[in-house]
C-alpha cells in the first residue's frame, strides 16, 4: 500500500522525533555526566514544571482567546466555536493527554530507575517543551506539520515506559 503525501510527511516527522528522542535520552543516561548514587530522585521533579507549564500556557491561550472573541466567550459547551477556538481546544486536549502521560511516566521513572538514570527526566521535559511549541505552531498546517512536535512529546514517555518495563522484568 502506497502512503499518501500526508502519511509520508507524518512518518518522516515521527521517525525524526524517535531518533531525537533516543539520542537525547541515551545521551542523558549514558553521556558521562556524573550523578551521585546518593542524589535523591526527587531532585528531578523540578523539571516537571516545564511539562506543567506547557499545559498552563495552552489553557491560558484558549481562555484569552475566548475572553476577547465574542463568538467564543460562552465556551465550547455553549457554542460551536470559531476555527481558532477549535484549534486551541484541540491542542489543549492533546497537551492535557500528553501531560498526564509524561507526569505519570516520570513519576514511575523516579521511583524505579537508578539514580544514574535520573537525567532522563530533564531531557524528556526539555523535549516536551520543544515538542509542544512545534505542535502548537504546526497544528493548523496539518498532520505532517505537527508530527515532529507530537513525537517529541510522545516518544520520550513511550521510550521511558518501555525502559521501565524492561528494567522491572529483566534487571531487578
Amino acid at each position: 500500500m502506497a502512503l499518501t503525501d500526508k502519511q509520508a510527511g507524518v512518518l518522516k516527522g515521527m521517525m525524526a522525533g524517535l531518533a531525537v528522542t533516543v539520542a537525547s535520552l541515551g545521551a542523558a543516561i549514558f553521556g558521562g555526566l556524573e550523578v551521585h548514587a546518593d542524589a535523591p530522585p526527587a531532585r528531578a521533579i523540578k523539571w516537571e514544571t516545564l511539562v506543567i507549564g506547557c499545559l498552563a500556557i495552552n489553557i491560558a491561550l484558549l481562555a484569552r482567546h475566548r475572553f476577547f472573541t465574542p463568538d467564543d466567550i460562552d465556551g465550547g459547551g455553549l457554542s460551536k466555536g470559531t476555527p481558532t477556538a477549535q484549534i486551541l481546544q484541540s491542542t489543549l486536549q492533546n497537551t492535557l493527554e500528553q501531560t498526564v502521560l509524561a507526569l505519570a511516566v516520570h513519576s514511575v521513572w523516579r521511583s524505579v530507575m537508578p539514580p544514574t538514570f535520573q537525567l532522563a527526566i530533564p531531557a524528556a521535559s526539555i523535549l516536551f517543551v520543544v515538542g509542544r511549541i512545534m505542535f502548537w505552531r504546526g497544528y493548523a498546517k496539518g498532520a505532517a506539520a505537527r508530527a515532529l512536535g507530537f513525537s517529541l512529546t510522545f516518544y520520550p514517555s513511550v521510550v521511558m515506559l518501555l525502559a521501565i518495563v524492561f528494567w522491572i522484568v529483566f534487571i531487578q
